[in-house]
């Protein structure tokens, strides 16, 4: 290994593979989409309200800002270099081998943990849409074991199953992958916006107010966890976490140049709007205090303070969807990363095989799918997704120093798309990144730096 070799734009587009071009800009902007929407407004809310009070629609803001100037660092680099890979593909463009082998090893952890730990997530509301119904599962086999401890469980069926499902899906063609994300996209945001609707009528201005009981930063005594507007959005970043698989798909892109940089972009500016509607509405119907109470459900809390209880199925079937679709995009890029560091061998060959019929990286998909499906069955994982989030705020931070370090060596490259107000734009994202980074706890650091240190022995 030639820690410090570098690849040149052409060096890259022609050692890829060409895999099946079909996605366009609305393909990519329903998979950003289908990425960011699901967890963060199903899950995190209830801990974000907590965490900041009403002001956590400031919080999203904030995340939402941090990812916006990455956004446009990562669409600058997809329409240099369109080739499978995302950031680990733009780090070894940039900066070399050794920091694209970090960056992948990086990506690794932020796509398996967090298709693993929305699999947790997804088996808990698949269960509340069983029991609509009158039907339960054993409740050894609804979550991994030490989940819950008032309850005793073994093993997360449900989410074992959804992830073998989604890792078919995946391993059969990008076709059916874009067509069945596309669909369940399009059902998950008609399902928010029946929510909207139905729920704004039931907010109470009084509930705004303290607007921001935190204040930026803050401890509170005998806590060791940060309150306010940061923290929080330290904790939702989690939301907005899969836009960067968009640029994963760029060999399987028609005109990657003009549409990756739109899908990011559009995916981003959706989402952010969304997010902030939501909130809103949530913290205004219900005290953000009382979420404690629906910590692990806030949207069915919602529900429920509303009396809409005919709501409650239909939503814990978007919650769902949009669960399934963020997997889905997490497991995809997770494939495609190990698909460009196998060919460049800095993994094994296994990796980068392509299946003959269906022009997928299959053995990868499959190898990864069912290594997510037994972690998110039998590990309980939702104390590490704050590891995901610093893992992929250092992601951010290598692309947007990566687009000041190429506009200074190589300023005349062909670029597609330029990020504008260089190099404000890219200093400001990682100035944001490390804000955020900045609002984790320091188990959350701990276990990074574990983590690197094991990429670095790897080496």
């Amino acid at each position: 290994m030639d820690l410090f070799r570098k690849k040149s734009v052409d060096q890259l587009v022609a050692e890829s593979t060409p895999l099946k071009r079909t996605m366009r800009t609305f393909d990519l902007t329903m998979l950003g989409i289908g990425a960011i929407i699901g967890t963060g407004i199903f899950v995190l809310t209830g801990k974000g309200a907590l965490t900041a009070g009403p002001a956590l629609s400031v919080s999203f803001l904030l995340a939402a800002v941090c990812c916006g100037f990455a956004g446009l660092c990562y669409a600058e680099f997809a329409a240099m270099a369109p080739v499978s890979g995302s950031a680990y593909s733009y780090a070894y463009l940039a900066f070399g081998e050794l920091i694209a082998f970090v960056i992948g090893w990086d990506l690794i952890l932020e796509y398996a943990l967090q298709a693993a730990t929305v699999s947790a997530g997804w088996s808990g509301y698949f269960n509340k849409l069983l029991e609509g119904f009158g039907l339960h599962l054993p409740v050894e086999l609804t979550a991994a074991y030490g989940t819950n401890p008032d309850v005793t469980t073994y093993f997360n069926l449900p989410g074992f199953v959804i992830v073998l499902i989604i890792t078919w899906v995946l391993s059969i063609g990008i076709n059916q992958t874009k067509r069945t994300n596309d669909v369940m996209v399009l059902i998950k945001l008609a399902i928010i916006v029946l929510f909207i609707v139905c729920a704004v009528w039931y907010v109470k201005p009084s509930n705004w107010q303290p607007f921001s009981p935190y204040g930026i930063y803050t401890f509170q005594p005998g806590s060791t966890q940060p309150y306010g507007i940061v923290p929080a959005a330290s904790i939702v970043f989690f939301s907005f976490i899969g836009f960067d698989a968009v640029s994963s798909s760029a060999e399987e892109t028609i005109n990657p140049n003009k549409t990756l940089p739109r899908g990011i972009l559009l995916s981003l500016a959706v989402s952010t709007v969304l997010y902030v509607i939501m909130t809103l509405i949530m913290t205004g119907v219900v005290p953000y205090k009382e979420f404690a109470k629906y910590i692990d459900a806030p949207v069915a809390g919602v529900i429920l303070e509303t009396g809409m209880n005919w709501l409650a199925v239909i939503v814990n079937l978007g919650a769902l969807i949009g669960m399934t679709t963020v997997m889905l995009v997490q497991l995809y890029g997770q494939s495609r990363i190990c698909y460009a560091m196998s060919r460049d061998g800095l993994f094994p060959k296994f990796f980068g095989h392509v299946h003959e019929k269906y022009r997928t990286p299959f053995k990868g998909t499959w190898f990864f799918g069912l290594l997510t499906a037994f972690a998110g069955g039998f590990i309980n994982i939702n104390v590490l997704f704050e590891l995901v989030n610093i893992g992929t705020l250092s992601a951010f931070i290598i692309v947007s120093a990566g687009i000041l370090w190429m506009r200074k060596t190589q300023p005349n490259a062909p670029r597609g798309f330029r990020a504008p107000g260089v190099p404000v734009t890219p200093i400001l994202a990682i100035v944001f990144c490390f804000v955020l980074i900045a609002g984790l706890n320091w188990e959350t650091w701990v276990r990074f730096a574990v983590w690197f240190g094991l990429g670095l022995l790897s080496l």
